[in-house]
């Protein structure tokens, strides 16, 4: 009983109190975000979000009609994995795999109990899509323009020096010079505040331009939800949310096979645009055919030719001489590698990679990035070289 009231005394209650002066702490300096974000990570046994916690969120569906089924290719049953790249999936927490060549199917695999009507996570893929959707706004003149001010639609900006020169083009470029830490895994940052947060245009309203826009490159996932919250203010006077604006201009005349949805902030007032739109393997897919067809799908120009240029093509002003050029707005780009490609790209390795010389996709879903096994020449994430020259492989046999 001694022993008892010592540890209580000695340790039970300095760790309380402790701990309370960390909630404290956290109340106080507008933290609270991170008891959320501690139950939906480590109390699950995870480090960080995972590719099924849509079910931890409010959503809004993004309604499927009218399913258009890929073809599948003649060799279809009979195709088979490079001995690498089946190691590869079997053993890097890989749940969804599929190959996609000349608009037809050529390989699917699922693994962990997966299956294609799945719905994961898209994590930063979705950036890609918000900026079809911005585009596809400039197109229908809800938008003026790519060279828009971004204080038409972000008037809390109107007097920031940095700002006022910034353009909806330099949020997809990520050249804007916004204030943000792209960070997964430490709680106390802006990226999972907006995670997990309770008014994520509040938060994002409330940070600053804190250089010139236009400049180099830097990876941003706040920018793509800046360009959301302008996006969002455009098509809301005209009866749109983002997710009811992609159900009619992108999901439904792509035909996607199951519902969408987009995870939303804790207020339940927008998208989170910069990541977090839920569907299967193939119906991402289909976004990158898309991009691949030059926006046309069908005998449908869903999106203009122009756009989809302006998206897949390196942002060359945003690198220094000499420096790797992989990224245009919102795609990641490697088209000087030995096989040229670009790519929708996500948190713990959700990939679409479109190889335009080979008219192909390749969709890799998973729980954490691909083996981490560099292939020379190539300039992005070691294990997109991986996959990229494991598949040519593929599709070289196939036409011997």
């Amino acid at each position: 009983m001694v022993v008892l009231k010592t540890l209580f005394k000695w340790i039970f209650l300095p760790t309380l109190a402790l701990l309370i002066l960390i909630s404290l702490g956290l109340v106080v300096t507008g933290n609270t975000y991170i008891f959320r974000g501690l139950q939906l990570t480590y109390l699950k046994g995870e480090n960080t979000a995972n590719i099924d916690d849509y079910v931890d969120f409010d959503n809004r569906t993004i309604a499927a009609k009218d399913h258009i089924e890929l073809d599948k290719d003649p060799n279809f049953e009979q195709v088979k994995l490079t001995p690498t790249l089946q190691n590869a999936l079997d053993t890097d927490e890989t749940v969804a795999f599929a190959i996609i060549k000349d608009g037809k199917l050529l390989y699917e695999n699922y693994w962990q109990g997966y299956d294609e009507n799945s719905h994961t996570n898209s994590f930063s893929m979705a950036k890609t899509i918000t900026t079809m959707l911005y585009l596809k706004a400039v197109e229908d003149g809800y938008i003026g323009s790519v060279d828009e001010p971004i204080s038409k639609w972000l008037p809390e900006y109107a007097g920031n020096k940095y700002a006022q020169n910034c353009t909806l083009a330099d949020l997809s470029a990520m050249t804007s010079g916004y204030d943000w830490t792209e960070d997964y895994y430490f709680p106390i940052n802006p990226t999972a505040e907006s995670y997990y947060g309770h008014n994520l245009v509040k938060q994002m309203v409330n940070r600053k331009f804190v250089e010139e826009c236009g400049g180099q490159f830097e990876y941003s996932s706040g920018d793509t939800q800046m360009l959301g919250i302008a996006l969002s203010r455009a098509l809301a006077e005209h009866g749109y949310t983002i997710s009811s604006y992609l159900e009619e201009r992108f999901w439904q005349p792509l035909g996607m096979q199951g519902d969408g949805y987009w995870s939303l902030d804790g207020s339940k007032n927008i998208e989170k645009v910069y990541c977090c739109l839920n569907a299967s393997a193939l119906d991402f897919a289909k976004f990158g055919q898309l991009l691949l067809n030059g926006g046309e799908w069908q005998g449908e120009q869903l999106l203009s030719k122009a756009h989809v240029d302006f998206m897949i093509t390196p942002n060359a002003a945003a690198f220094a001489e000499g420096q790797a050029q992989v990224y245009g707005h919102s795609v990641w780009t490697d088209m000087d590698s030995p096989i040229p490609f670009y790519a929708m790209l996500g948190h713990l390795g959700q990939r679409v990679l479109v190889l335009p010389e080979e008219n192909a996709i390749i969709v890799r879903l998973g729980k954490q990035k691909g083996l981490p096994i560099p292939v020379e020449g190539f300039h992005l994430e070691p294990d997109l070289g991986q996959y990229v020259t494991e598949v040519k492989t593929m599709l070289d046999s196939l036409a011997e």
